[in-house]
């Protein structure tokens, strides 16, 4: 099975396995957790804050940087696209009474400037919940993978500070951005306060995510993970495939990237599917399908009796995702069953 769903479907290296059986342990909850301790300092050193804190998710990462950013009762600017406002199950609001005010997305995944400017100049009146962070994602999901620009990042984070509001990154594939914008982690989340980032995504780890910002915020982040249930003892058996993975796992993005563009231009030459265009690419692909939703439901099943996987979007668009285990000639087998897919159900 060609499995294109997500980049969450990959299994750990051989090396991580390994690591993982040979962790050396101890009680995170009390700090004695040797491996959880390294893989947080080289967290916080690659996307250049003081502290980390692992999290057994990139929900929960980004949950607890709003419950430990934001009273109840105020407001979290958050992109109307974006992963926290769509695929989070409402948890700020439901656990935190924080209320996720919605700024609209461009198709390239930037946050429209003009209203979010309106929403922090929300009035001082004791009538009006008031906004107490601002939420960015890069790169983002929801917009074909885009990766953001760093003078968008640079104009969303002067308006946040201005406002004197933290901008927290949810930054899952910000080891993906850095390699489109031909930039640094540490550079795309300086413009941030806070940063969440993946390993259970592109860096191929069974599970976990880092929540980075300064000492002090991550000392009061610990409280918020514990309020969660996140406190997770001997958790180096996760923090050692952590470790392999920003150790070994980040550079071999380059090959997912590659992979989408080839899945990108091979998808293109079908009739009947349309891709949609990115200005930078990174390891998704997000397309279109002509006959209606009762083609793409024809479309997506038959794609699937033929051994490849693809995310269902809207009624007639899907993802199709590059991600450790898909080969180049993964890519051009799914390409060719797309084509008699498309031919069999959407032309027919």
């Amino acid at each position: 099975m060609i499995d294109l769903r997500s980049d969450t479907v990959t299994l750990p290296t051989p090396e991580m396995r390994e690591a993982i059986a040979r962790a050396e342990l101890g009680d995170d909850v009390y700090g004695e957790d040797p491996t959880v301790n390294r893989l947080q300092a080289m967290a916080a050193s690659m996307v250049g804050k003081e502290a980390a804190l692992l999290v057994p998710s990139g929900t929960m990462g980004n949950l607890t940087a709003m419950l430990t950013h934001c009273a109840r009762g105020t407001r979290a600017l958050v992109g109307s696209e974006s992963h926290t406002n769509l695929y989070e199950a409402g948890g700020a609001s439901a656990l935190g009474g924080i209320v996720l005010t919605p700024i609209r997305n461009h198709p390239s995944g930037e946050l429209v400037l003009d209203e979010l400017k309106r929403e922090l100049a929300t009035s001082q009146d004791s009538h009006f919940a008031q906004p107490s962070a601002v939420v960015i994602e890069n790169t983002h999901n929801r917009c074909g993978g885009a990766p953001i620009a760093l003078s968008h990042m640079a104009e969303v984070s002067d308006l946040a500070h201005r406002r004197g509001l933290p901008l927290h990154l949810d930054g899952a594939r910000i080891f993906n951005a850095a390699l489109a914008l031909e930039s640094r982690p540490a550079t795309i989340a300086s413009y941030a306060d806070t940063v969440s980032f993946c390993l259970s995504k592109g860096l191929a780890c069974p599970i976990g995510s880092l929540l980075c910002g300064s000492r002090e915020f991550i000392a009061r982040a610990h409280r918020t993970r514990k309020v969660l249930g996140g406190g997770m003892r001997q958790a180096g058996i996760i923090a050692a495939a952590g470790i392999v993975a920003l150790t070994t796992m980040v550079e071999r993005l380059a090959e997912d990237h590659a992979n989408a563009r080839a899945l990108a231009e091979g998808l293109r030459l079908i009739a009947g599917i349309n891709v949609r265009e990115v200005e930078r690419r990174t390891n998704m692909v997000v397309f279109d399908v002509d006959g209606g939703a009762a083609g793409a439901r024809h479309f997506e099943a038959a794609m699937k009796d033929r051994g490849v996987l693809i995310s269902a979007r809207e009624a007639t668009s899907f993802r199709a995702v590059t991600h450790y285990g898909i080969s180049r000639a993964d890519v051009d087998r799914a390409v060719a069953r797309a084509s008699e897919c498309a031919a069999e159900t959407l032309l027919a």
